[in-house]
């Protein structure tokens, strides 16, 4: 390898950190709305308010957009891309079939300090009014649940395929009302400790299928943030 390709494979090696830390950033804020469906990228103005060069930002919108989570359009521009309805639909299926059977293992598995740590965080729930940071504690309490019953890898791989679902769920969360997603989670946690499989589940489910009560508030607050809504409700109708 001559002298300057060296150079150019370590440049390379070096902008490689930023590339993978801006992308986590960046997925971050479109997951959680502040970058919100439609909203136009540009690299040069990334690149400028994280203080780096654009390649990395290149590089961060590559993966992004192999993630469903930009698009590019010629002569247009890179934007953020719109919620697919029946992928959310779709993960939140899968999510709760594999939760179902999550929390059967734990209440069968759970010790007296597994029951402590999931009513510690139910408190710390109560304490929170931002919607964003109830969604966080949310995804903490299903983790411990996934780490309770021996399936914390599982409950890794769950997180890219749930992406659409957690998309919609940051929307959801200013108008779901905090006191029924506690009590859910207290009617799970309380079967747990109960060592009652059956009861876990259905209290699992129930809680899961919450978002298709709240989804046609935010279609109606956000109709421009999905697609595929045409055939939404005869979707729904088949899965509540």
């Amino acid at each position: 390898m001559d002298r300057a390709s060296t150079q150019t494979h370590s440049a390379t090696r070096a902008q490689a950190p930023f590339a993978a830390q801006l992308h986590a950033r960046l997925r971050q804020r479109i997951v959680q709305g502040e970058l919100p469906p439609g909203a136009r990228l540009s690299e040069q103005e990334i690149a400028d308010g994280y203080a780096m060069s654009r390649q990395p930002v290149r590089e961060a919108f590559i993966r992004l957009a192999g993630e469903g989570l930009l698009e590019v359009r010629p002569q247009r521009g890179t934007f953020v891309t719109r919620i697919d309805l029946e992928w959310v639909l779709c993960t939140r299926f899968i999510r709760e079939s594999v939760e179902a059977d999550i929390v059967r293992l734990a209440a069968s598995q759970a010790r007296p300090q597994d029951h402590q740590a999931l009513f510690e965080q139910i408190a710390a729930q109560e304490t929170q009014a931002d919607p964003t940071t109830l969604v966080q504690l949310d995804e903490e309490f299903h983790a411990t649940l996934a780490r309770i019953a021996g399936k914390a890898l599982v409950w890794s791989h769950l997180q890219q395929v749930k992406m659409p679902l957690d998309r919609a769920r940051h929307l959801l969360s200013a108008i779901t009302p905090k006191d029924i997603m506690l009590a859910q989670h207290r009617s799970v946690a309380e079967a747990i400790a109960a060592g009652d499989p059956d009861a876990a589940e259905a209290a699992m489910r129930l809680h899961l299928r919450r978002v298709l009560l709240d989804l046609p508030g935010v279609l109606r607050l956000s109709p421009d943030y999905f697609t595929s809504t045409d055939s939404f409700a005869a979707t729904l109708a088949a899965q509540a």
